[in-house]
């Protein structure tokens, strides 16, 4: 069942990762200026998480009669994902002030930098343990965004300054640096909570974290009046203003896929491999922005590239095999138990 669910939620993460960072940009490149609208869109599809909730909870009350408990979530976990929203809340902030400024092939291989990050706060709050091919991984992902930094001016879009591109470029670092934060701290909760972690105890988790992130930029949006502004960004929207909601509603659905399949395989698996699955969706991405928005690639996104896919492959390759070797000294212990 858990093969099933990791498949599963493999698939969200591959929807969102993808999907995710084309809708926000299309917004910005036909008329949309709202950074804390785009950030409110990462989360703010929070409520389609009940339906899965309701359908989970009827199976359970089938059951197991009508006293079949609604919500699972005790306090302390309550509080743990509230915070954990919170930080996603400013996460989603520093993502989309990035998304405004750089093209989506820009800002994907800056992101593939976030698996340096969850490797090294997997290892300080999961004790994760990494190999020669680990480190290599993270070397090469560190020099590929690197590479990009020395190279701002070839990509910057047309009208924007020097410093705006410089500002995106780090506050998309920044994002990617609290959410290879944010993974393994939703790792380590699981790991600290005292009641059995179900998914349907995963799926209360992101509802709540969701909410708290959405809560957070619903504020930064009363701050900058972006919900006055809606309808008048609506009628100047290059597409259309019908199409401008449309890109609003399938922004929220998409982004709340990404969310749910990360914490999902965490659940499932680890944040290593969450961050692991983001980070080699990253050549999908970079093909997507290149064929739709007819961004550019250049040399030195040619080089990040290939850092960050070798990164990757070092990465599997190591994990395959230490997976073997396991595999090989659990079987060698099993036959050296002499039989009772």
């Amino acid at each position: 069942m858990k093969k099933v669910l990791l498949i599963l939620n493999c698939i969200l993460l591959s929807i969102g990762n993808c999907g995710g960072p084309l809708i926000m940009r299309l917004y910005f490149i036909h008329g949309g200026e709202r950074v804390w609208l785009s950030s409110w869109l990462e989360t703010g599809g929070w409520p389609i998480m009940l339906l899965p909730l309701i359908v989970a909870y009827f199976r359970r009350r089938a059951t197991q009669g009508p006293r079949t408990q609604v919500f699972f979530m005790k306090p302390p976990l309550f509080v743990a994902s509230a915070v954990i929203g919170i930080l996603t809340g400013f996460d989603d902030y520093l993502y989309a002030y990035g998304g405004a400024r750089l093209p989506v092939s820009t800002s994907s291989l800056i992101i593939a930098s976030q698996l340096a990050f969850t490797a090294g706060f997997a290892f300080l709050l999961v004790r994760q343990k990494f190999t020669s091919y680990s480190i290599n991984a993270v070397v090469l992902l560190s020099v590929g965004a690197g590479v990009l930094a020395m190279h701002t001016s070839s990509d910057r879009p047309k009208g924007e300054s020097s410093k705006e591109y410089l500002a995106g470029f780090f506050m998309t670092l920044g994002a990617a640096a609290l959410y290879g934060f944010v993974l393994p701290l939703v790792e380590l909760t699981y790991k600290k909570t005292k009641k059995a972690v179900t998914y349907s105890l995963v799926m209360e988790f992101q509802m709540v974290m969701s909410l708290f992130a959405t809560i957070f930029c619903t504020i930064g949006m009363l701050i900058n009046k972006d919900f006055e502004a809606i309808p008048r960004e609506a009628g100047e929207f290059g597409l259309g203003e019908t199409k401008y909601y449309l890109v609003l509603v399938w922004s929220a659905i998409i982004w709340q896929a990404f969310f749910m399949g990360a914490i999902g395989v965490i659940f499932s698996a680890s944040s290593l491999l969450s961050g692991i699955v983001i980070a080699s969706l990253l050549p999908v991405t970079e093909i997507l922005a290149v064929v739709f928005y007819k961004e550019q690639f250049k040399a030195e996104k040619g080089v990040s590239l290939a850092l960050s896919l070798w990164g990757f492959i070092s990465y599997f390759y190591g994990e395959m095999k230490h997976s073997k070797t396991k595999k090989l000294t659990q079987e060698t212990e099993t036959l050296q138990i002499p039989n009772p």
